[in-house]
C-alpha cells in the first residue's frame, strides 16, 4: 500500500490543494478552522556518508541514490512518514572523517511526508481482529479501533476468522475488510506515529468485505 501512496502523490502534488509546500521550520498542525491536510511537501536536510570507492564522476548519483535508499520509507514524529523525495535543492562540500576515509556531504531535499491528524477521515484496511477490537492500516500508519469505538450492534465472534458482525449478520469486519474511520487521536514517538480510530459515526464503517463474496 506505501507504493500505491507514492504512485498517487507523483501527480496529486500539481492536481489536489492539499498538497502543501513547508520549509522545516513551517512545519505546524494546520488550525482547527482549516480543512485538514496530510501530505506536505516539505524541504529537510541530511548529512550522508559516502565510502571513497563511490568518488567520481557518477559521485552525486551515487549520493542521490543512497539518499533515497536510507529515506524512503522511514518516519520522523516530527514530520511524519517520508513518502518520496521529489528533488535535490543542493549538496554541500564533503568533510573527512578521520580514521576512516568516509566523506559527509550535507544535503537539502525536497519530499512528500505524510502525517495524519485527529479528526481526519481515512480509508484503512483490517490487519487484526479480537476482543478488544481491530486494528488497521492506511499507508504506512497503523489505527487501533477499540470495541467501544465500534457500533453497538456489532459483537465480537471469535473463531478461525475473527470478526465483528451485526445481529443480522448483514455486515461484518474480519482480516482484509477495507473500513473508513475516523481519527480521534495520535501517538507520536520519534521514529513512529500510532493513531486510535472510531468507526462509530455517521458515514463510517465497512466499505468493502472480500469475505462477503466467498
Amino acid at each position: 500500500m506505501f507504493d500505491i501512496l507514492t504512485s498517487i502523490l507523483s501527480h496529486s502534488l500539481s492536481t489536489y490543494p492539499f498538497a502543501k509546500t513547508l520549509t522545516v521550520g513551517d512545519f505546524t498542525p494546520p488550525p482547527p478552522q482549516r480543512r485538514t491536510v496530510m501530505f506536505f511537501h516539505i524541504v529537510l536536510e541530511r548529512n550522508m556518508q559516502l565510502h571513497p570507492r563511490h568518488f567520481g564522476a557518477r559521485l552525486r548519483e551515487k549520493l542521490i541514490t543512497k539518499l533515497m535508499k536510507d529515506v524512503e520509507g522511514t518516519c520522523s514524529g516530527r514530520h511524519g512518514f517520508v513518502v518520496a523525495i521529489t528533488g535535490i535543492e543542493s549538496v554541500g562540500k564533503g568533510l573527512i572523517r578521520e580514521g576512516t576515509g568516509f566523506v559527509t556531504f550535507p544535503v537539502k531535499y525536497q519530499c512528500v511526508v505524510f502525517r495524519p491528524f485527529k479528526s481526519e477521515i481515512l480509508e484503512a484496511v483490517v490487519t487484526m481482529v479480537n476482543k478488544m477490537g481491530f486494528f488497521a492500516e492506511s499507508g504506512p500508519v497503523q489505527i487501533f479501533v477499540s470495541n467501544h469505538l465500534i457500533p453497538d450492534d456489532m459483537e465480537h465472534q471469535s473463531g478461525d476468522i475473527p470478526n465483528y458482525t451485526t445481529s443480522d449478520g448483514s455486515v461484518k469486519i474480519q482480516k482484509d475488510t477495507e473500513v473508513r474511520l475516523k481519527i480521534i487521536g495520535t501517538r507520536v514517538d520519534a521514529t513512529e506515529i500510532f493513531c486510535i480510530g472510531t468507526i462509530k459515526d455517521d458515514f463510517l464503517g465497512v466499505i468493502n468485505d472480500p469475505g462477503a463474496a466467498v
